[in-house]
């Protein structure tokens, strides 16, 4: 058998063997922490939704700034992006609140204004804050004309 061959042979083998290491790895963690996982998501949408029937979206977004700037780890920084959708979903609107932000899919814009809205609240780029922008984009691009 050509070396070459034996050498693919292996690496097949360690793909695989990774894969499945990997896909343990996530039914164990699941096993042990997906319901909590699961029941924190859905209180912090209904927290969101809560905040929002009594606010409007730039209260939505002052009060995820806040958590955000206060987020200690990955999860919360998660529960903070779901806080503000579900928020904003819930709130009345607010005049001007999406005049000046890009659409989704205008990909550079999109990115440029994400990291100006994060510095112009001095929040940092490795805290994931455009993903909180995101969420601004994904509910302004809901109701602009034409839009569901």
């Amino acid at each position: 058998m050509p070396t070459w061959v034996k050498v693919l042979l292996i690496a097949c083998a360690l793909l695989v063997l990774l894969t499945l290491a990997a896909a343990g790895a996530g039914v164990y963690l699941w096993r042990q922490h997906g319901r909590g996982f699961v029941e924190n998501t859905r209180k912090t949408g209904a927290e969101g939704q809560e905040y929002g029937r009594h606010t409007d979206a730039q209260g939505c977004l002052d009060e995820a700034l806040a958590r955000h700037t206060r987020a200690g780890g990955f999860g919360e920084i998660v529960r903070t992006n779901i806080f503000l959708r579900t928020c904003l979903d819930a709130s009345s609107p607010s005049p001007g609140f999406c005049d000046d932000v890009p659409r989704q899919f205008e990909f550079i814009r999109s990115a440029q204004w994400q990291q100006q809205q994060c510095q112009k609240h001095g929040l940092s780029p490795e805290k994931q804050c455009g993903q909180l922008f995101a969420q601004v984009q994904q509910y302004c691009e809901a109701r602009r004309p034409g839009q569901k």
